[in-house]
């Protein structure tokens, strides 16, 4: 089936008889994993309910373009930056003649001027009024806008004509939509990524930890996203908000978040291990805070588990990708890491350049040698990264074919 993951679908539905089939349209959005909001035009709601289309999406149903619920009652601007496309299905004879001559005098021409998503348009309407040249004046004006067109098919039309007009079918409307975001590098890969630090309880208000502070992970998380990936970060504790689109799981130990990675290991097309994982926590956590009435205090430390290894030692296993926080010898250090944990690629760099810094440089190390990665900001740094990654996982997939 094609994927639509983390995609923003706004259905746009228009007045015909072709609206019923929004209502499949919409399941099958769903189930290739996007967000389907609904705009209705007046006439839309005398063939399909909006209370229908609301059930199916489980958003509320926009119509009115003056939207009082929304922020600053400016419904449309909220939606045209939210979608990622615009799909209006069917799009009447009406409608293409309106957003042909740039009407704005409902919410869904409205947001059409406004969204600076791509849209695409599945003409519904009798093979008369397709054929009229005004209609083809009308068709010839959006495609030259860059609206991409779905349909229409020919056959039985509703009137008892036959001919071109009729609405594409939903399956066929849905894989023509994930076409559209198919040269996306990651589309429909499942990234589990761990970010953060650990910390290590010694006692209720105090802990062993370090001083990452997540940004890479949530740099790599954020861009993935934007990659066409689904993203599962688990993180650790960090002042950082959660990345749009992407299920974010707390945890604080090592542990806890080695039980986390592998409760979702099994349908991840990659683990990437940036968390900085504690090596070491108490043998012992006391159930009382410590006093300070001695000169000196002994903990006995305990190796925390191995999470990138234990990942790494799975079979069938994801693509396991690395990275090693060095202060010295760091691209020897970096490859002693790949090749003791059997890691597929890893991303070196220096420790006190990276933790709590907006920048980063890095080198990236594999069985095939070394690239050198700029510094620059983590978000640019983490498009480099995942686009070897997307390489890796394009070289695996035409091996096993």
């Amino acid at each position: 089936m094609p994927t639509l993951t983390n995609k923003r679908i706004l259905l746009g539905i228009t007045g015909g008889i072709a609206a019923y089939k929004c209502a499949e349209l919409s399941r099958l959005f769903t189930r290739a994993g996007a967000e389907v909001r609904v705009v209705m035009t007046r006439a839309a709601q005398e063939f399909v309910t909006p209370l229908t289309m609301q059930a199916l999406t489980g958003n509320r149903v926009h119509l009115d373009l003056l939207d009082f619920e929304a922020e600053a009652a400016m419904g449309h601007i909220e939606l045209a930056r939210w979608a990622d496309l615009v799909l209006v299905a069917p799009a009447s004879a009406d409608f293409l003649a309106r957003i042909a001559h740039g009407r704005a005098d409902d919410l869904l021409s409205t947001l059409i001027l406004a969204t600076p998503a791509p849209i695409a348009l599945a003409p519904a309407m009798n093979q008369g009024m397709w054929s009229d040249p005004g209609t083809q004046q009308n068709l010839a004006e959006v495609h030259h806008r860059g609206y991409r067109l779905f349909g229409p098919d020919e056959g039985d039309q509703a009137c008892g004509d036959v001919g071109p007009g009729r609405m594409v079918e939903p399956a066929e409307l849905l894989a023509g939509c994930a076409e559209l975001f198919s040269g996306e590098p990651l589309a429909g890969r499942h990234l589990l990524i761990t970010g953060g630090p650990t910390r290590e309880a010694i006692d209720p208000v105090r802990f062993l930890s370090n001083h990452s502070s997540g940004k890479m992970a949530y740099a790599l998380a954020t861009e993935a996203v934007a990659a066409g990936a689904r993203v599962t970060l688990i993180s650790g504790p960090v002042a950082l908000p959660t990345p749009d689109r992407v299920t974010r799981i707390d945890v604080v130990g090592a542990e806890e978040m080695l039980s986390a990675t592998m409760e979702r290991i099994t349908d991840a097309d990659v683990f990437i291990g940036v968390a900085a994982v504690a090596d070491y926590r108490p043998a012992n956590q006391t159930a009382e805070k410590i006093k300070k009435d001695q000169v000196s205090m002994k903990i006995d430390l305990l190796r925390n588990p191995d999470i990138i290894s234990e990942v790494a030692g799975l079979n069938p296993r994801p693509l396991v990708v690395g990275f090693a926080a060095e202060t010295g010898d760091v691209l020897a250090n970096g490859r002693e890491k790949l090749e003791r944990k059997r890691l597929d690629l890893l991303f070196a760099n220096n420790a006190t350049e990276t933790f709590n810094s907006d920048e980063v440089a890095a080198t990236a190390i594999s069985a095939e040698g070394e690239i050198e990665i700029p510094r620059a900001r983590k978000e640019a740094v983490a498009r480099k990264m995942l686009g070897m990654i997307a390489e890796r996982l394009s070289a695996a997939a035409d091996t096993a074919s």
